[in-house]
């Protein structure tokens, strides 16, 4: 049985990136009817991603927030491309790869030979400047940010990121299909870090440096920040879920936009150079093994 997709729901949706983030954004794009073109050059990512989404699938459905059906459908519409082409005609595309943005830009300059004309090129990035992927195509007014929250299928919040040159219907429309995939979107500024990560990362990175100076351990640190400011998870546990290295890249733009006082802690530094990168390699501030 086919999915009913909501009119302001893309048919045809390329998604770059498998992993947690793109896996997440695929996974609601196809519970929501559309085909998802879901690319990566690792074919075994996109594998090992798939069988995530089974799983949160098969949770949503054990929990009632779904129909059998619809998550036999949704897992229909995923289609694993290891080759970039396949976003060949795409009404939407998300890009959701490393934060590196010279990646980025490449995955940019290609995806605006790929897509369909008045298509959107968005990107799922945590920090780095819309405007500087924009300038990687010939279309920049259709070029925004698109900021999911992980984990993308349960979290509401989008922030959507205007571009200086990002036309008022990009806007309206992106909008618009964050709504009809039930999420809140919220449009902010280019700025580093936009608002979600301007606030948390400094926060987190204070919470490393006050696990480094001996103020209290890592599970004491989280504890206050959960009892005493009724945060879900506490500030490390939340770094080792997001990833380390992750934080780090995002510190940096945030140093570079603000200046030395948002610099990453040498700690946080020092266990991403340690590979010790949080839930993904089993050991980040907590062990997970």
């Amino acid at each position: 049985m086919a999915i009913d997709r909501h009119e302001d729901i893309p048919a045809h949706v390329a998604v770059i990136g498998a992993g947690t983030m793109g896996a997440g954004i695929a996974q609601v794009f196809a519970a929501a009817g559309s085909r998802v073109s879901w690319i990566d050059a690792d074919g075994d990512a996109l594998e090992a991603g798939r069988g995530r989404i089974a799983k949160s699938l098969a949770k949503l459905v054990e929990k009632g927030r779904l129909e059998q059906d619809d998550a036999d459908s949704a897992l229909g519409l995923l289609e694993p491309a290891t080759d970039l082409k396949a976003a060949q005609g795409a009404d939407l595309a998300i890009e959701a790869v490393t934060e590196d943005e010279a990646v980025k830009k490449g995955i940019f300059a290609a995806l605006d030979g790929l897509i369909a004309d008045g298509g959107l090129i968005t990107s799922n990035t945590s920090s780095i400047p819309i405007q500087r992927l924009a300038e990687a195509t010939g279309r920049p007014g259709s070029v925004i940010g698109m900021h999911f929250m992980n984990p993308v299928p349960l979290m509401a919040l989008v922030e959507v990121v205007e571009a200086d040159g990002t036309d008022a219907d990009t806007t309206a429309r992106v909008v618009a299909i964050a709504e009809a995939l039930g999420k809140t979107p919220v449009v902010v500024a280019d700025a580093p870090g936009f608002v979600a990560n301007r606030v948390l990362m400094p926060m987190i990175n204070e919470a490393v440096r006050a696990l480094d100076e001996g103020v209290a351990g890592a599970d004491g640190i989280d504890t206050v920040m959960k009892l005493g400011m009724a945060h879900p998870m506490g500030p490390l546990a939340l770094a080792d879920l997001i990833g380390l290295d992750v934080c780090v890249a995002i510190m940096d733009v945030l140093e570079q936009g603000f200046g030395g006082a948002y610099a990453p802690s040498p700690l946080l530094r020092t266990k991403v150079e340690a590979g010790e990168l949080g839930r993904k390699t089993g050991k980040g501030f907590y062990d997970y093994a």
